[in-house]
């Protein structure tokens, strides 16, 4: 018995991993599709896309530089060591945008409406990213643990200290030139809603999977380690 949980642990945690790594996978397209829709972009993409103007590199790039800045000031701030999902996703976020970015395939669309559309799909494709990584629970992205920190910090609510960090990081990405426009006032008041929706959609299908997988072991037909999260996942739901 003993050895039959060691595999069905082992199994959960890959398949774990996996679904990790998909939803990351489905969230920088969505951020890719933003990108090139061109009538702007989310707040943190506004100042990854300056950053590239002023300074080059890549789009990707200068996501894993600020999201290694992010990290060290969360750490700071909580005297805690970084997870590794955060380190995870702040890597393969921006190597999955850069390669989005270089497809051939994925173009400017040359009329509004077909940006507008690009936009819109985007959005929608980046709330079910961000619904299956959170549900997978292998720790929330830098952005939301240094959120959760400074919300410890300051003692106000968590989406005042969301708002205030999209408002500041979009200041100086609008400085370096960033693409602020009606697609990052449509993205700015319409993810939450999404991801509201997306979220539970992607828990009861990762569940499922996962409940799948423990009554195939034939374990008590029951799921074993499905609540197992990080602390952090947690509170950013």
């Amino acid at each position: 018995m003993g050895i039959q949980r060691k595999e069905l642990f082992n199994s959960v945690f890959a398949l774990r991993w996996l679904v990790f790594l998909i939803g990351l996978l489905i969230m920088a397209f969505g951020i890719a599709l933003m990108i090139k829709a061109n009538i702007g972009s989310a707040p943190w993409d506004v100042l990854h896309v300056g950053l590239y103007y002023q300074f080059g590199l890549t789009i990707g790039t200068w996501s894993i530089i600020i999201g290694f800045f992010i990290i060290g000031l969360t750490t700071l701030l909580t005297k805690q060591r970084p997870l590794f999902g955060a380190f995870l996703n702040m890597l393969l976020v921006g190597v999955f945008i850069d390669f989005y970015l270089l497809l051939p395939i994925l173009k400017t669309p040359s009329s509004f409406m077909g940006k507008l559309v690009m936009l819109l799909i985007g959005i929608i494709v980046i709330g079910y990213g961000i619904g299956l990584y959170i549900a997978a629970n292998c720790g929330a992205g830098p952005r939301d643990s240094l959120m959760l920190a400074l919300t410890e910090k300051v003692g106000l609510k968590v989406q005042w200290v969301r708002g205030i960090m999209e408002l500041v990081v979009l200041f100086f990405g609008w400085l370096l030139g960033g693409p602020v426009s009606i697609g990052t006032l449509i993205f700015s008041f319409s993810i939450g809603s999404i991801v509201g929706f997306t979220l539970p959609q992607c828990r009861t299908f990762v569940n499922g999977i996962f409940e799948r997988g423990v009554a195939d072991e034939n374990i008590n037909k029951r799921p074993l380690w499905l609540n197992n999260h990080d602390g952090i996942s947690k509170k950013a739901r």
